[in-house]
Formats: structure tokens, sequence, C-alpha cells
């Protein structure tokens, strides 16, 4: 399914402020949220989308990169549909703050639930992953081995031993919150926090697993397939929701931060989506003309040199480049001429290179243009 553009889903412009783009995806979050919506299937689709697009206008880091690179910067590489893999919890967990008594007094869930429980979320992961000019070309399915964060399989992730001895927090009963009313000269101030017994998750463990500490996470191998969109560039960071380290005690995910790093070609350039090549032909090749073999990133090719050709000539392949990750156009392929002029010549080669020096066609002409250029050059000389 492809993806809308963030800003079209909020309705705002792509200059819009953090204070616009907040209200935005609270009037969005509002409108679609399923509990007012539920004879429309769509709502939560909707809801889900809206969410997403927050997510990533909210945050100045991925909201650059998507400004720069479109989907493919935040999360093209993952697939993901609508919500970038979050659920309907990982929502109302994330940003029901945003809410306030929009739903009755809370915004944490379905049915006015006014639990604010905390929801652990992994941290990301960072990883590099190494391309060649051909891979970029194309795009290419990736499958990595990481070391990170994972569940804990002796309690399922829930950190407690047996995986099911938790217990409602008595101090907060449940809600994650507490709340507390001081005096003051002005009157009663009430403030709520987060729970320092249980941390914010409304549960406690009464027997801890002893393989993860009660973390519900261990360190472990896991193994990821990514797919590269073509056309990525040295530096560009794709998201891949919900691959990062795994959350303490069934927790949300983070997310796989890929770093796009290039392998320098042995013999190609790259210049943006344009690919560059500089070609050595000898001076007889040059006056003759001939046929060339040239290695192009999808394999070699052959070209031809007209007789005549001078040295700094540049010869075009049209679409013979890399394609632009934001669009469907191509660069072309450059191939710059250069005559190879010898160093160390024979006897006979020199008495060869002689008789022909004094040919008128061995004479350098230089064009109309190089003469418009020494001209102006005069002109601007004399002018001190």
């Amino acid at each position: 399914m492809s993806k809308r553009d963030y800003y079209e889903i909020l309705e705002v412009s792509k200059d819009a402020t953090e204070a616009e783009i907040k209200k935005a995806y609270r009037q969005q979050a509002i409108k679609y949220h399923p509990d007012k919506n539920q004879d429309d299937p769509k709502a939560e689709d909707k809801f889900k989308e809206a969410a997403e697009a927050y997510e990533v206008l909210s945050n100045p880091d991925k909201k650059s990169r998507y400004d720069r690179y479109g989907h493919a910067g935040v999360g093209g590489a993952a697939g993901n549909g609508y919500g970038g893999g979050m659920s309907m919890d990982d929502i109302f967990s994330n940003f029901g703050d945003i809410f306030g008594s929009a739903f009755g007094g809370g915004f944490s869930g379905f049915g006015g639930n006014t639990r604010r429980r905390r929801v652990n979320k992994g941290s990301n992961l960072r990883v590099k992953v190494k391309l060649t000019l051909e891979e970029i070309a194309n795009g290419i399915e990736k499958t990595i081995k990481v070391n990170k964060y994972v569940k804990c399989n002796t309690c399922s992730g829930s950190g407690a031993e047996g995986g099911a001895s938790h217990s409602t927090c008595t101090t907060c009963g449940g809600s994650g919150q507490v709340t507390r009313i001081t005096n003051t000269f002005l009157g009663q101030m009430q403030t709520s926090s987060t729970c320092p017994h249980c941390g914010g998750e409304g549960q406690v463990i009464k027997n801890i697993c002893h393989t993860c500490a009660g973390n519900g996470i261990v360190k472990g191998d896991d193994v990821i397939k990514i797919n590269i969109p073509a056309g990525v560039t040295e530096g560009m960071q794709l998201s891949v929701s919900g691959k990062g380290n795994a959350g303490a005690r069934n927790g949300v995910p983070g997310d796989m931060i890929i770093l796009i790093e290039e392998i320098i070609h042995p013999e190609l350039i790259r210049d943006g989506s344009n690919i560059i090549y500089d070609k050595y032909i000898s001076i007889s090749e040059a006056a003759l003309g001939t046929s060339v073999e040239i290695p192009t990133i999808s394999g070699k090719a052959r070209i031809k040199i007209t007789p005549g050709t001078q040295s700094g000539s540049i010869l075009r392949l049209k679409g013979k480049g890399l394609p632009n990750v934001n669009s469907y156009g191509k660069g072309d392929m450059l191939i710059n001429i250069s005559v190879w002029t010898p160093k160390d010549l024979s006897k006979e080669e020199k008495k060869i290179l002689e008789s022909l020096s004094n040919s008128e066609n061995f004479i350098p002409k230089p064009s109309s243009k190089d003469k418009s250029f020494f001209i102006r050059m005069k002109e601007y000389f004399e002018g001190y």
C-alpha cells in the first residue's frame, strides 16, 4: 500500500510550526478515534495514519530526513502499513497526553479508560550497511545479523518467573500514577506523577525471573531482512520500525536505523545520480577514431570514439546512471575522454612524429570560442 504524504494527512504546510502540527494531529485523532466511529471500519486505519504522520513530523530529526528523502528516509525500507507498526496501545501511550480531557478525562485506550500506565519502549538500534554501486543502482534486500536486546524466553518477556507472577501495585492501584494534594497559601494544589513503586507500569513482579533479572529482555542475536530502495546515498538513514531493541517487560520495541555507506568503485565515480568514468585513449585512436570497451554499473559496454575527438571531450550515455530515490528518473553516465601523450619515445616514433609536426593537420587551431575567450582575457587585463 502506497503511503500518503504526511503533510497532506495532517492538512498542514511544510513550514508549519511544532504547535500547528500538534494541533492538527489532535484534530485528526479526535475525528477518527475508533470509539467515535464504530460504524466506520476505515476509521482505525486513518487514526493510525495520523499517528504515524505525527510521529515523524513532531520529531525534528525524522522530519528533516522525511523532507529530504520522503518515506524512504523514515521507514520506506520497512514496508510497514499505517501507524509505522504501532499498536493502538502504543499510540495512546506515546501521544495520549496531547488530548487532555477530549474523551472524558482520559485518552489512553478505548471506552474512556483513564489509566495511564507506562509502556516501556526499547532503544533504537543503529547499524551500518555497506553497498556497492551495483546494489545502489538496483535496490537490494539485505539479510543482516545483529546482536541486540531480545525478549527473554524464560519468562516470555514478562520479567516474572513463570511468566504470570504479577500483582496490581497497591501504591497507585494499577494506574501507574500517584496523585498528591499539597496545601498552599492559595489553596490546595493537586499534582500527578509516575508511581515510584511500580515505575508507572501499574503492576509489580512477585517472583523475578532469574534469567533476565526481571527486565524481560536479554542480549541475543537476531536475523533481520531489510529492503534497501534503489538510489540511496552515502550517509542516508533509513528507519525500520519495530526492529530495534526489545522493550523491557513486553514493552514496545525500538526502531532500527540503517546508515548507508557506499563502497568506493575501483573505476567509476558517483556524482549525485550521474556516473563518471575517465577513459584514456592514444593519439592515434583520437585522430582515427575507434571503439572502446568501458565499465558501467550494469556490466561492460562499447562506445564509439569519432575521428578527431579532442582531449577533454565528454560523451554522455543518457539514462545509464543511478535512479533518484525520490523520483522515477535516472542520471546519465559521463565518459571523460583524455588523450594520452607518451613520455618515452623510440627513435623511430620520434621520426614519425617529427615528420607530422609540420603537417597542417597537426597544428592546433583554436576554435572561435577559444578566440573569444582570449579576447575577453586581453580586455580584462587591459582594463587595469
